[in-house]
């Protein structure tokens, strides 16, 4: 089983949530139905732009827990590395 670590973002350099799950389709899906998290319904929060897959639980909270500790410019470079675009990536993990 896979267990990510991913950055939601409202829209380009927006409003960013971290968070982590071990489906991440479903739980994207959830933030993007507002079913999740009061903050991103709250924020809009519903782009995936950015995740970082993990073999156990622990190593992904840990991961986790880092990456919130991060200054929100170290998070959007960490997300324009991978993700220069910005896309929502989303629809790549349905293909």
């Amino acid at each position: 089983m896979a267990f990510f670590v991913y950055i939601l973002a409202s829209r380009k350099r927006g409003t960013l949530y971290t968070g982590v799950t071990n489906d991440l389709a479903r739980r994207v899906y959830e933030h993007r139905e507002k079913t999740a998290s009061g903050f991103t319904r709250r924020y809009g929060a519903t782009q995936l732009v950015y995740y970082e897959p993990y073999d156990t639980p622990d190593s992904a909270i840990a991961r986790e827990k880092r990456l919130k500790r991060w200054s929100r410019e170290w998070k959007i470079q960490a997300i324009e590395a991978f993700n220069p675009q910005w896309r929502d990536l989303y629809e790549d993990l349905n293909r």
